[in-house]
């Protein structure tokens, strides 16, 4: 038996993200949460998220990326507020790139849990809600696409991939991949590292 999800109008929806966002921009702690992240760019290794984006940089493409999610995570808090807790509804797709960066700002999570109290929010990140393996179910025009537009404006095209884009990309670097022993997008890795008494 399936199920629907339902959510709030977008028009609700934006309303209320741009007041998170703003209280979140507002939050002492907020530029403490660019800052981690911005440091935990030699963590952000994956192979089938970030390497989607052309001529990607860690460096260069976090700014963008940083204000791409933090907008999408208050989108889906809003959703999680307007739905009573409704962690279903509340688990929005994202494009990759985004849904990976939000691993990133999850992983400060002492942070977020004050930014939590003290805005009286609650951030949802919660893989097992995701639609679709290994995420890319986002698209153009969907339920996220037309909130976030609403309330923040347009997405930029670097980063939000349509699905059947995210999955173009990802097959041309499944055989990129393959060719150095790094199968099943990146879940079996096949590479003589030798072991300390061979090794040059």
């Amino acid at each position: 038996m399936t199920t629907t999800t339902t959510r709030p109008a977008p028009d609700k929806v934006a309303v209320r993200a741009r007041e998170i966002f703003a209280a979140m921009e507002a939050d002492p702690e907020f530029s403490r949460l660019w800052e981690t992240c911005a440091k935990y760019s030699s963590d952000w290794t994956d192979y089938t998220g970030y390497p989607i984006i052309s001529d990607y940089d860690a460096i260069a493409d976090a700014p963008a990326l940083f204000a791409a999610t933090t907008r999408a995570m208050a989108l889906k808090s809003a959703v999680y507020e307007l739905t009573d807790g409704d962690e279903k509804a509340a688990e929005l797709p994202l494009p990759v790139p985004v849904d990976v960066m939000s691993h990133a700002l999850t992983a400060q999570f002492t942070l977020l849990c004050r930014m939590q109290d003290r805005l009286k929010i609650r951030f949802v990140h919660m893989t097992d809600m995701e639609e679709g393996a290994g995420g890319g179910t986002w698209d153009h025009g969907d339920y996220t696409h037309q909130c976030y537009e609403k309330a923040f404006g347009s997405v930029d095209p670097r980063y939000w991939i349509g699905s059947a884009e995210t999955e173009r990309r990802r097959k041309v670097l499944d055989k990129v991949y393959a060719g150095i022993g790094v199968t099943e997008r990146g879940k079996k890795v096949s590479i003589p590292l030798g072991d300390a008494t061979t090794a040059a």
